[in-house]
């Protein structure tokens, strides 16, 4: 399991100054996409540091994360399945994103290294149809000629709970496999064909520990803390790239934020050789009619500091940070678009 249990962050508010001594510290609550998770743990510990102020995060999926956020129980929502335009407007949210990642195939097999397995998004999806249910199936093997690979059945790994790293997956997957778009299609949960669940990307990763010649997938940093054996996998120009911070920036760098609603921009599949195919953003949502200006604003801070001070934090845990340009135009829309009862703006 990872050295953290992924269900909460309750960070100790910092004391070591006057100030922090004489005012109150703020306690912020959000919850969502379990993708972020890693970073968001790391920054909240070294926000509550600098600042005295405590995230409480509570790691529960997109789905929970999106359905808080519109209950109006927590001050932010996190999700790695962007809402649409039409849900944003429906629902009176501010959508925004915060960083960058990588969901990868994780396999559990006798002998297989990191990196060593070679798995186009064809096999991919044939897997996670049944289709290909032996690890030397010849479709496998013709990519991995120098690889051993046994005579076993695959167990297949999926998410049970309403899942934005399932959306990518499956997003991924409908478009390379147009069987898979057909079949199962994309979305947050789905029909699965084959396989068991787990809960959170930390279900998984647990499963795929635990169960030999399984496959699932998981955002890169729990691949790395649950020392999971990761495949390469066939990018849309038809190279095999590894899941590094590089090919994560590459899938990244055409994005078009500003041109998209709630910049909920997509990135799977995406051209460039070095790119990696199922890289994804993960998103923040704000409810614009601000009923807690304390809490919101600090969460907003929490984001900013993050942005301005954690770079190296997430480049260390195989994030992306965003470029400069996006986060000064989220900021301009933070500003713009939230506001008090009385009309305040909480973003100056």
């Amino acid at each position: 399991m990872l050295k953290h249990a992924f269900k909460k962050i309750t960070l100790a508010v910092a004391l070591g100054t006057t100030a922090f001594s004489v005012q109150a510290a703020v306690e912020v609550t959000g919850a969502g996409a379990s993708f972020p998770y890693p970073i968001y743990a790391k920054w909240a510990s070294d926000f509550a540091a600098a600042t005295g102020n405590k995230i409480n995060y509570q790691s529960i999926g997109s789905g929970g994360g999106q359905k808080q956020i519109i209950a109006k129980t927590v001050n932010f929502g996190a999700s790695d399945d962007p809402l649409s335009e039409q849900k944003l407007t429906e629902n009176d949210l501010l959508q925004f994103p915060a960083v960058i990642g990588g969901t990868v195939p994780v396999v559990n097999i006798p002998g297989v290294k990191a990196g060593q397995l070679k798995l186009s998004g064809e096999v991919l999806a044939e897997i996670f149809l049944g289709k290909i249910t032996k690890w030397n199936d010849a479709k496998i093997k013709s990519a991995n000629s120098d690889v051993s690979l046994p005579d076993a059945n695959i167990v297949v790994v999926h998410r049970s709970d309403g899942s934005g790293t399932t959306f990518g997956w499956t997003n991924y997957l409908s478009k390379v496999s147009a069987e898979w778009k057909e079949k199962v299609g994309e979305g947050k949960s789905v029909k699965w064909p084959v396989g068991q669940g787990g809960k959170g990307n930390e279900g998984v990763a647990a499963y795929v520990g635990q169960l030999q010649f399984s496959i699932g997938y998981v955002e890169y940093a729990y691949a790395k803390q649950n020392n999971l054996a990761w495949t390469s996998v066939q990018n849309k120009e038809g190279k095999f790239v590894q899941p590094e911070q590089k090919s994560f920036a590459a899938a990244a760098s055409n994005a078009d934020w500003k041109g998209t609603p709630g910049m909920g921009v997509v990135l799977t599949n995406g051209a460039g050789a070095d790119s990696w195919p199922i890289t994804a953003a993960t998103f923040i949502l704000i409810n614009k009619k601000v009923e807690k200006p304390t809490e919101v604003k600090t969460a907003l801070e929490f984001f900013d500091w993050a942005w301005k001070n954690g770079a190296e934090s997430a480049t260390k845990l195989d994030y992306v940070p965003l470029p400069k340009e996006v986060t000064d135009s989220v900021r301009k829309t933070w500003a713009a678009e939230l506001k008090t009862a009385d009309g305040k703006a909480i973003w100056q």
